[in-house]
């Protein structure tokens, strides 16, 4: 195995062997490009991340700046929303559902080293891979960290550093996050806390996030 394929294998490897380096520093150029785009030219940056990223669904918009390590090992669903500031390191899979929502300054880490400090000398380091189901909103200034996998209809409090699994249907807050309820059919009623939706159109259907 070379260090590519033991990176994407999950293993220890070396990140300036076999190629890897080369690779973050074209990835980085065209991240570099995506990110000097003028702000009117929707069209031009709607197709520079669809190289940039392995995979994505018909409706995207990450707001810049955007920063990832290799692009090619993200993938998002239709309907994908990031604000400001998301950092991916994507050494390993980073997966997203559909109808995803992203506050400011969220960062997702694949990437990690090991604990001794000797080990960590070493140079190896690892990645291990992340999925984020459908129809999730995650706070701003969240931290996922690697391994994680977070289920469908899923809310993230601003702030959380996601060290575990969350299950479908619940909101998660908190440092290391945790569980603090689960979502109810009762929460459809509510725009924030205990504020009632005064309108009936909320009902009607998802928002194509090229509407934006």
């Amino acid at each position: 195995m070379n260090q590519k394929e033991r990176m994407l294998a999950e293993l220890p490897y070396k990140p300036w062997m076999d190629g890897l380096r080369e690779l973050r520093l074209e990835n980085r150029k065209r991240v570099y490009q995506y990110n000097q785009l003028s702000p009117d030219k929707r069209e031009e940056r709607n197709s520079l991340i669809r190289q940039i990223l392995g995979k994505c669904g018909e409706s995207i918009i990450i707001e810049q700046p955007f920063r990832c390590d290799y692009g090619k090992n993200i993938e998002v669903g239709n309907n994908f929303f990031a604000n400001y500031n998301l950092t991916i390191l994507d050494t390993a899979k980073v997966i997203i559902g559909e109808n995803v929502q992203i506050a400011p300054n969220v960062s997702i880490y694949t990437a990690g080293h090991p604990i001794h400090p000797d080990s960590r000398n070493s140079g190896y380091e690892y990645g291990i891979g992340i999925t984020i189901g459908d129809n999730v909103w995650i706070g701003g200034n969240t931290v996922i960290n690697p391994g994680v996998h977070i289920g469908s209809n899923v809310v993230i409090g601003s702030g959380s550093v996601v060290t575990k699994d969350l299950p479908d249907y619940v909101i998660a807050a908190g440092n290391p996050c945790r569980i603090l309820r689960r979502i109810t059919e009762k929460d459809r009623e509510y725009y924030y806390k205990d504020r009632k939706f005064d309108i009936e159109d909320y009902r009607e259907g998802i928002l194509n996030i090229n509407d934006f």
